[in-house]
């Protein structure tokens, strides 16, 4: 059932605009009649009922919501009644907008305030044996007063939790831009993928782009895969060294070779007067086995579960988006 203004829902909440909307949830924003604050709705489709997989993947992203409780994050609400999510609304508008008044990137001190309130958000979240495997500039909320807030736990995974399919499809879910080399190859990944996916937001917000860009979604996951970022300094010469190096570890295509922890990525965010610089930047040696290396039925179904995931949340990519103007 689709909700218009003006609609009430289990007579609680009054509808007063649609936030965003696609095959997995319609999301809106709402008033709560008995508290007078402004909420978000996200209310599954009744599709899911008919897909075991989708609704377990919907199942846990409540079980996740609800345990997760930090001033970074996007709070669920209580309601014992409820058979959907109900968050905070929290005003401000996705970094996506905001980044889009940076396109050369953003002043470094606004990129290390971005990046430490994420890692700080992402260490409580991966201390709750979580991880978001979605992080992209859509799912970030950033405030007047320049607080980040982290959104859109639709495809997090608690890492003591059974491996699910989505469609009996592989586990290869995310956003190409920002998936680490492991999730490409259909991995289920751990906190060190998250900590790709902040080197690549760091990339970003500094030289206004990401590391591999590609209007093709193959083409940027292969590159991932089989190729070194570029040097931050090679497309912003002004660029501190030390956040050079930051980035530069964070992007590593071995696991093992990133940052092991987002407290240590968080600590060097606060600290680049420690950050060790490297006088050269060595490749992984040996590189990881290339993706058209890889069995052809492994790349298909990698590809095509990106791609699903990417069109099924893509109608409610903007269901946290809420665009207020950020004042500067």
């Amino acid at each position: 059932m689709r909700y218009a203004v003006g609609d009430r829902v289990d007579g609680r909440y009054a509808i007063r605009g649609v936030l965003g909307g696609g095959a997995m949830a319609d999301v809106y924003r709402a008033t709560d009649c008995q508290t007078g604050r402004d909420v978000v709705l996200k209310l599954p489709q009744v599709a899911l009922a008919g897909d075991l997989a989708a609704f377990n993947r919907y199942q846990r992203e409540i079980e996740i919501a609800r345990s997760l409780d930090h001033p970074g994050l996007q709070r669920l609400l209580p309601d014992p009644n409820a058979h959907y999510l109900v968050f905070d609304y929290v005003e401000g508008e996705s970094l996506r907008r905001y980044l889009a008044q940076f396109p050369k990137g953003l002043p470094i001190d606004q990129v290390c305030n971005i990046g430490l309130q994420l890692a700080e958000a992402l260490r409580y979240v991966h201390e709750q044996g979580i991880v978001h495997r979605d992080l992209k500039p859509e799912n970030i909320l950033i405030g007047a007063d320049g607080h980040v807030t982290l959104t859109d736990f639709g495809i997090a995974l608690r890492l003591a939790s059974r491996r699910l399919t989505f469609s009996h499809l592989s586990n290869a879910v995310g956003t190409p831009d920002y998936m680490a080399p492991e999730q490409v190859r259909g991995e289920r990944g751990d906190a060190r993928t998250d900590i790709y996916a902040l080197g690549c937001l760091l990339f970003e917000l500094v030289t206004g782009r990401v590391p591999y860009p590609s209007d093709q979604a193959l083409e940027a996951m292969r590159r991932k895969v089989e190729k070194e970022p570029p040097l931050v300094t090679h497309l912003r010469p002004d660029a501190p060294p030390a956040i050079e190096a930051i980035v530069y570890r964070a992007l590593r295509r071995r696991p093992s070779e990133r940052y092991q922890t987002m407290a240590d990525l968080a600590y060097d965010l606060s600290h680049l007067d420690s950050v060790d610089v490297p006088a050269v930047y060595l490749p992984d040696e040996p590189p990881p086995k290339p993706l058209g290396d890889l069995p052809p039925w492994r790349i298909t179904l990698t590809i095509l579960a990106v791609i699903l995931v990417i069109l099924l949340l893509a109608g409610s990519a903007a269901q946290f988006a809420h665009h207020t103007p950020v004042t500067h």
